[in-house]
């Protein structure tokens, strides 16, 4: 083992445990146990909030999948993952005050719990809670694949000892910490990422002999890896400015980033996060994917997309610095499967044994199932990690195209209009997800329907449908109320 790569990673883990300790001591004395655990008491400044977002969205994916598949497409990819630079600023100000006002007055701890007390329909709440548990088992599973290639790729240990060690890496500060310790250890990950990738990204083009260099070596290996369409000339003006509906205006219905609309302290902590997420988003993926791009001459060659990362960094960097950067996609790939780990325990805690098992549950009892089911994700997600893609960022993006069919309307119509009733969500999600799982498959075989990334139709499908469901059955006028 490379002791002087895996000493810096080691502090780093250690650094986080304590972050989770500490925060698991607030849990301790905390007499609202559930609005502390999966939802920080709702206290989040406007840096942490900024940071646990992007963090949070900034994933394996973009730290391996993206800048892998980058390495394989050329420029054309970078100009695609660019679309991704406002999705912060996208939902904090479409969900903004409304949003967070709103679920405070439904005394909202979930996002289910947010549909639950604006639809009043268990229908509503079960298909919620079903459709996260499938699709972000799928988000995670990303995650922990991501994790486990980074261990395998610097220590050289097997892929599923590397698993073991990542997932229990993870396991005990989410498990101890909850949602306070996310969001700490989120804002310590989000420097560590912005600071590793501008390191790595000076490393790789000294090593690569400059950009002018870098770009001459590409074009005089495929001229198309330095145009908008990619390496094979696939990426169609249509694709990519539809891809802009997977990571910008559908981010606003996924759970993961919806959940911190809800726990910002004020408008102050809000108006900051706006503005820091949105430069700090573009910095790390700008980065990365330029890091992708530029590390094909430098290293050709490689395989599996998603070692491009850890092999160009031990390639261009000392040991010693190389541990340090190298926490970067660490600390992506830990922040993202915390957050998603917490959402889904909480989906399952609060969202169906809270509402159908047990409502009348004790303090101590919520505190022994919340940790209980969040270990045992956890080590579930890891063994369906065991049989990993050769490119885990499409295994992310299924994840989130099939959320953001189920979810984006609900929440956002729900919020802003006024007829938006029961039947239209249900008719919604349905058909988002129907036909994005039918629509996955069918460009799997065939290519992209109409030239346009998967989540396209059935977001506008999903439209279409609320509007009609609510509008031709049962049509009256809903107004806030507190719960």
């Amino acid at each position: 083992m490379n002791w002087a790569v895996l000493i810096p990673l080691l502090l780093f883990l250690v650094l986080i445990f304590f972050i989770g300790y500490y925060a698991s001591t607030k849990l301790t004395a905390s007499t609202h146990f559930l609005h502390d655990y999966f939802l920080g008491g709702r206290e989040l400044g406007g840096f942490v909030l900024a940071m646990t977002m992007v963090a949070t969205y900034g994933s394996a994916s973009s730290f391996l999948g993206g800048p892998g598949t980058a390495y394989t497409m050329g420029f054309g990819w970078i100009l695609l993952a660019m679309t991704q630079v406002v999705t912060g600023y996208f939902v904090l100000m479409i969900l903004g005050k409304k949003f967070a006002i709103v679920t405070r007055l439904y005394n909202a701890v979930t996002l289910v719990d947010f549909l639950k007390k604006r639809y009043n329909s268990p229908a509503v709440v079960l298909l919620s809670a079903v459709s996260i548990l499938i699709f972000l088992f799928s988000a995670m599973t990303a995650q922990w694949i991501g994790g486990a290639r980074l261990i395998e790729s610097i220590t050289g240990l097997s892929y599923n000892t590397a698993l073991f060690l990542f997932a229990v890496s993870v396991l005990v500060y989410v498990t101890i910490g909850g949602f306070r310790a996310v969001a700490l250890t989120d804002a310590v990950q989000g420097a560590v990422m912005v600071i590793g990738t501008l390191i790595l990204l000076v490393a790789v083009i000294r090593a690569g002999g400059g950009i002018p260099a870098i770009v001459q070596s590409l074009i005089a290996e495929n001229p198309n890896l330095v145009t908008p369409y990619g390496a094979d000339a696939n990426l169609s003006a249509a694709y990519v400015s539809s891809f802009w509906i997977l990571v910008g205006v559908g981010v606003v219905g996924l759970p993961q980033i919806a959940v911190r609309a809800m726990s910002y302290k004020n408008s102050q902590s809000m108006h900051r996060a706006l503005i820091i997420g949105t430069v700090v988003t573009g910095v790390i993926m700008l980065n990365m994917h330029l890091i992708g791009v530029f590390a094909r001459p430098i290293l050709p060659g490689i395989d599996v997309g998603d070692k491009v990362i850890p092999l160009i960094t031990l390639h261009v960097l000392p040991s010693w610095l190389a541990g340090i950067v190298l926490a970067a996609p660490m600390a992506a790939i830990m922040s993202t499967v915390d957050s998603l780990l917490i959402l889904v325990s909480s989906t399952i805690v609060k969202d169906i044994y809270l509402n159908y098992v047990k409502p009348d549950a004790s303090n101590k009892r919520i505190k022994q199932i919340s940790f209980g089911v969040t270990a045992l994700l956890g080590t579930a997600v890891a063994f369906l990690a065991l049989d990993p893609p050769d490119l885990l960022i499409f295994l992310n993006l299924f994840a989130f195209g099939g959320l953001e069919a189920a979810f984006i309307w609900p929440i956002v119509l729900g919020l802003y209009w006024k007829y938006g009733n029961k039947w239209g969500a249900l008719f919604s999600m349905i058909s988002g997800i129907a036909s994005y799982i039918f629509l996955h498959f069918y460009n799997s075989a065939h290519g992209n329907l109409l030239d346009v990334h998967t989540v396209t139709l059935p977001v506008v499908l999903s439209l279409i449908l609320y509007i009609a469901g609510s509008l031709l059955i049962e049509r009256k006028e809903y107004h806030f109320t507190r719960q």
